[in-house]
């Protein structure tokens, strides 16, 4: 199949390394040097419609949320044409948190206590209903996984109401394990990918203000096959049945002692998550994805799945998350893939000769092993061979994950 990847990302350069490997011509919209670098085509702009006329795809499928916020996969199925995502309308569960919570509460699907407020004076009065520290105070619109604030004080969280309002969802502190869990829906069923779990701090042991993600990890241990059977039918089946959802639907759960609780939903695949489940994922992608764009398509479908562990380790730039450096050169990437890593590509241009930093997380440094310690060290090991000025990683990706293993 020709498949168009709407996106330039590390997720979208994960998806067309996957599609790549299985065999399909890739094209991406507008892509980045690795896409090109691993055979892949990339078609500069932001014309989504218009590149998949040039292509002559068979099929699109949609990275990042901006584009299934602004209606893409709507614009694309008025012009017949097949893609993978959700509508605009189902795409507010991502893109707001006001209206996926009330979703939530709506569905019967488990979540934290909140309150929802439209003004910072509502939002500072509103925290009186939450007097047990920490208390989180979210952004209600697209915030690229960084508009989230976890209050350890009441000075903190008045501030967060500030800098993050006038509109703010306002909830209860969740304890617990975090797992990213997305299924692919075409409308009428859902399909389970590997749990997943990602590392949204830029400082090791979760500390320092959010960010995109600085790293995942992805291994068949981090939910039993009860915990991803209840998830299903908890959260992903009653939302798909309720708005009829198709594409990636994308749980972020707090696994509580009383069951899993839905942190938030994202409408799209999870990035760095992305990279490790291509990583690991051992069928056809785009059959898949096929199967994905006609309602009820995935019925007798199934994902199979490498037994190894695959981790994830984000290098990001200097200055990240606040307001990072670009230009700086890259160097060591061919070495690194010479360990059996795949370098994925985030924020990166080519400069000339140079391939050069240009964006907060750089690159999504992946690999994997045996046992998920033999994962974590062979993914260090390729992160050693890669330098740019001002480079930064946490040293702790996967760690939590350890405690499942008997070595």
């Amino acid at each position: 199949m020709k498949i168009l990847v709407i996106g330039g990302g590390g997720r979208e350069h994960a998806i067309a390394w996957r599609l790549l490997a299985n065999g399909h011509t890739v094209f991406a919209c507008p892509g980045n040097p690795g896409i090109t670098a691993h055979g892949g085509t990339s078609i500069p702009g932001s014309d989504h419609l218009a590149a998949a006329r040039e292509a002559d795809v068979d099929l699109t499928v949609v990275g990042p949320e901006a584009p299934l916020v602004a209606g893409v996969v709507d614009q694309f199925r008025a012009e017949g044409l097949r893609i993978v995502g959700p509508t605009a309308a189902n795409a507010q569960l991502e893109a707001s948190k006001m209206y996926s919570k009330q979703f939530m509460v709506d569905t019967g699907i488990p979540t934290a206590r909140f309150a929802r407020v439209e003004s910072v004076e509502d939002g500072l009065r509103a925290l009186d209903q939450f007097p047990e520290l920490p208390v989180v105070i979210k952004a209600d619109g697209l915030a690229a996984g960084k508009g989230v604030i976890i209050a350890h004080t009441a000075e903190e969280a008045r501030d967060a109401v500030r800098s993050l309002g006038p509109k703010l969802v306002i909830e209860e502190f969740l304890t617990g394990e975090e797992v990213s869990f997305i299924a692919i829906c075409d409308g009428k069923g859902a399909l389970a990918l590997e749990p997943t779990q990602d590392h949204k701090t830029i400082f090791d042991g979760d500390t320092g203000p959010n960010t995109g993600g600085m790293g995942s990890y992805c291994d068949g241990r981090i939910l039993t096959p009860e915990q991803s059977a209840a998830v299903l039918r908890t959260v992903i089946e009653p939302a798909v049945a309720r708005l009829h959802f198709t594409g990636f639907l994308y749980a972020g759960l707090m696994m509580t002692a009383a069951g899993p609780k839905v942190l938030e939903f994202n409408v799209r695949l999870g990035d760095p998550e992305t990279q490790t489940l291509m990583h690991r994922m051992d069928c056809d992608f785009g059959e898949i994805l096929l199967a994905a764009s006609e309602p009820g398509g995935l019925a007798g479908k199934s994902f199979s799945w490498k037994a190894d562990p695959s981790v994830c380790v984000v290098m990001s730039a200097a200055g990240y998350p606040a307001t990072p450096r670009s230009g700086d050169v890259i160097t060591g990437i061919e070495d690194a893939s010479e360990q059996q890593a795949v370098v994925f590509q985030a924020g990166t241009k080519q400069q000339g000769d140079d391939l050069v930093t240009a964006g907060g997380r750089v690159l999504g440094v992946t690999a994997a092993g045996t046992t998920l310690r033999d994962a974590i060290v062979n993914t260090y090991d390729a992160v050693s061979r890669i330098s740019f000025a001002g480079a930064h990683y946490r040293r702790d990706i996967g760690a939590k994950g350890l405690k499942r293993w008997k070595e």
